[in-house]
């Protein structure tokens, strides 16, 4: 990693991507088409092999939730990562910068947390491990916990531990900046 790599404080998920892959994700299969990741993360018990067909009782909710990469294609969601976002998220933990790449992403990710964590939160019925669980299997593998308010404050302790697990200090700068409006996405404090 590049000692001169920082770690985005707008950018708080829940969960390590190892974190996630232990917790069940993406039905054990989306891991293998991942070139350069540590080799013990295609051993987890969640994870099946490359000729293994994707299983959604691997997952940590027991569901399906997560359209095809020709879906991600079709709606411009795939860059740099022809694995798509968990692929950029794996390569930014290990230190991979890509600079507005990087920040579109991150809108993404804010984006999709808070408007699925607002829709758990405002549905009295979802405090119910058995409730929305689609919604909550889509937020783990935004590397969301679903129990976990989507607040300021959160969002900084949970960047200061995954920043830290990554082994990279938090950008001071944009921890500083005010909320402001990108393109179709909020960004936060």
């Amino acid at each position: 990693m590049a000692k001169d790599v920082t770690w985005d404080p707008r950018f708080a998920p829940s969960y390590t991507p190892e974190e996630m892959l232990k917790e069940g994700v993406f039905e054990g299969k989306y891991i293998n088409n991942i070139k350069g990741i540590p080799a013990g993360w295609k051993n987890l018990p969640n994870v099946v092999g490359p000729k293994d067909p994707p299983d959604p009782k691997l997952n940590k909710y027991g569901v399906k939730s997560r359209q095809g990469l020709s879906v991600w294609k079709d709606n411009g969601w795939i860059k740099s990562d022809p694995n798509g976002w968990f692929a950029w998220y794996i390569n930014y933990f290990l230190g991979r910068r890509l600079g507005k790449e990087d920040d579109w992403q991150i809108s993404r990710w804010n984006s999709f947390v808070a408007r699925h964590q607002g829709q758990i939160n405002n549905d009295p019925k979802s405090k119910n491990e058995d409730h929305r669980l689609v919604q909550k299997q889509a937020l783990l593998q935004w590397g969301w916990d679903w129990k976990t308010k989507f607040t300021e404050e959160q969002k900084l302790k949970n960047a200061k531990r995954i920043a830290k697990a990554a082994g990279t200090p938090l950008e001071a700068s944009v921890a500083q900046e005010s909320m402001q409006v990108l393109p179709g996405y909020m960004r936060w404090k």
